[in-house]
């Protein structure tokens, strides 16, 4: 391999470990994801849903997450009620080419969501339109807010109950925090519904 690939290589890793390490060792992290469980398990028990929704790898991060929630994470157990907003092809041009794509989320969130459920808005930057447009409706509607951001945490912070800022502005290594944080957060609500004690 060629030397500059190396180097290249080398340092991202490099990078990867050092936020995780920053991510693992800062106490505010493990209570903010505590929290965000919480919620979540508090809106299951009253018949709540969780619904998550992002863009680009982030819109993979929320199919990701709501398949753990419906198939499993880490013992088999009965399905808990999660969905994303970003599967649905014919919702997303619909409303993308009658309203604008800052739409795409909002509109689920209006036609889809009761009082008590919860939504998961994803963003590295923390200012992406769609993901704020559909926390605004979400706070209109009755719901619980959760977020997950890079290091700057943006105009989200303003429109989350429980917000999770990750130590990396790059895109790539926030998101592979964000999947940790979100497996984490999993495990700690099946934990919470079906007693695993290994």
């Amino acid at each position: 391999m060629d030397s500059e690939w190396v180097n290249f290589v080398a340092s991202y890793l490099d990078e990867s470990v050092t936020a995780l390490s920053a991510f693992s060792t800062d106490p505010s992290h493990v209570s903010t994801m505590g929290r965000m469980a919480e919620t979540i398990c508090g809106s299951f028990r009253n018949g709540g849903k969780l619904m998550v929704a992002g863009n680009g790898g982030s819109a993979a991060d929320a199919q990701h997450i709501a398949g753990e929630f419906i198939s499993r994470l880490m013992l088999d157990r009965a399905p808990l009620p999660a969905l994303a907003l970003t599967v649905d092809s014919s919702i997303l041009t619909a409303v993308g080419n009658d309203y604008g794509f800052e739409h795409v989320f909002e509109r689920q969130v209006i036609g889809l969501a009761r009082p008590g459920d919860v939504l998961l808005a994803i963003s590295t930057s923390g200012r992406s339109r769609n993901v704020l447009a559909a926390l605004s409706a979400a706070r209109r509607s009755g719901l619980s807010t959760l977020g997950f951001s890079g290091a700057d945490g943006g105009v989200m912070r303003d429109l989350c109950d429980v917000m999770l800022e990750v130590p990396s502005l790059q895109t790539a290594i926030a998101q592979q925090l964000h999947i940790v944080a979100a497996h984490i957060v999993c495990a700690l609500v099946e934990r919470n519904f079906f007693k695993l004690d290994t």
